[in-house]
């Protein structure tokens, strides 16, 4: 028998508690968002059913994400105080009970601050999972676990924008939602039963001089300010161009349905390759010369996409996610390099200005698409990816490659 007590040491690769929190964790990857971003192929159809703008009809999606984004803030450190698995649990079925009653919703309003707690239930998943997966796995196998989480995210954002892609071109978008609440509750409970429970999880008050403390550090950080800048560029770059690809590929020259313009979320597979590839060609060019091509690939597959050619549309945009995907995982590991002190408080700013990022330049893209179309939000988009490689060379003189 080992001397280490099995309540106590940590969980291994091959493990049966090891395969059930890979599945677990995928699961919550997958629920949380799926459920976040099912909404985009739908804006089109919120539009015309509820009589609003191109830019209204964005704010589900947008109205999500910055609630998740201020949630992120708070989230870790009340898991610190009531425990990894129950904040996680608790979001999870929230997710899934909030997006089944929004499917009943006939007021735009009200669904609309339906949408701002799911985005608080997602920070819950977001803020923790991670957390969960550090204290938990040991060292020799935790970036594996931690990719495969990652992957499920990536995975659960590719579903849902398919799931609802496909389904509302054969019932309704209330009737799709609930069968995505129902899925999602089905795995929530999933991931109830399989997580095992924390071993090495201690709980402590939350002490709010120390988290200023923290903040105040990170943002003294020139380094990583500019780093907090570049997550706010990328994703609000890659979530504007998919909230209004989605009228742009409904409109001429193309015609599309709703089902295939789901379909078309596929190409996140590229970003699913990219996201760790990117690790290893940070060690071998250097992360600067990596965040580099990602941003000048993105301005190329946004000129690739102005053809009036399906099918080289679509190489764009398998370039512009491949390359998306490439620059955040880059730009997301120079943060734990560079943030020595205070990390974890660190990765919830750059994660706040992910998603601040998202909700930003997600809604107030739609007036450039209203006024000006697609070259528009192309012109539009080019500038900001511009801006970010203009910022990308105050990192130079980082502490660490």
């Amino acid at each position: 028998m080992s001397l280490e007590s099995s309540s106590t040491r940590y969980i291994a690769k091959g493990s049966p508690e090891f395969r059930a929190i890979l599945i677990a964790l995928f699961l919550a990857g997958f629920t949380s968002f799926s459920v976040l971003y099912c909404v985009q192929p739908m804006m089109p159809i919120f539009a015309h059913d509820f009589a609003i703008s191109p830019t209204q009809s964005s704010f589900p999606l947008s109205f999500s994400t910055i609630a998740l984004a201020v949630a992120l803030l708070m989230t870790g450190m009340i898991s610190d105080r009531y425990g990894r698995k129950s904040i996680m649990v608790w979001s999870l079925m929230a997710c899934a009970v909030l997006t089944l009653v929004s499917s009943w919703v006939t007021h735009w309003h009200l669904y609309l601050v339906l949408r701002v707690f799911i985005g608080v239930a997602v920070s819950g998943v977001a803020a923790v999972a991670m957390t969960y997966i550090g204290e938990e796995i040991s060292k020799e196998d935790l970036a594996f676990a931690m990719g495969l989480y990652i992957s499920g995210t990536a995975i659960g954002g590719m579903s849902g924008r398919l799931m609802a892609g496909v389904m509302v071109d054969f019932m309704t978008w209330r009737q799709a939602t609930m069968w995505i609440g129902l899925i999602n509750l089905l795995a929530a409970y999933s991931f109830y039963r399989l997580l095992p429970a924390s071993r090495h999880f201690k709980s402590y008050p939350i002490r709010m001089a120390r988290v200023l403390e923290a903040f105040r550090h990170n943002l003294k950080d020139r380094q990583l300010i500019i780093l907090f800048a570049q997550a706010f560029i990328l994703m609000g770059c890659f979530v504007t161009l998919f909230n209004y690809m989605s009228y742009h590929l409904l409109d001429a020259p193309f015609y599309l349905s709703q089902m295939w313009i789901g379909l078309i979320s596929v190409v996140y597979l590229a970003g699913i390759y990219s996201s760790p590839r990117a690790a290893i060609w940070s060690r071998r060019f250097g992360r600067q010369r990596v965040l580099f091509i990602s941003l000048v690939g993105m301005i190329l597959a946004i000129l690739v996409m102005q053809s009036q050619q399906l099918w080289v549309v679509f190489l764009g945009l398998l370039l512009f996610s491949f390359s998306f995907f490439s620059g955040h995982s880059t730009a997301s590991s120079w943060v734990s390099v560079q943030a020595v002190q205070y990390r974890a408080v660190a990765s919830s700013l750059y994660l706040f200005c992910y998603y601040f990022g998202s909700s930003v330049l997600g809604s107030a893209s739609g007036l450039v698409w209203e006024y000006a179309g697609w070259m528009g939000i192309a012109i539009e988009l080019i500038i900001i990816l511009t801006l970010g490689i203009v910022l990308m060379h105050g990192l130079k003189h980082k502490k660490s490659n």
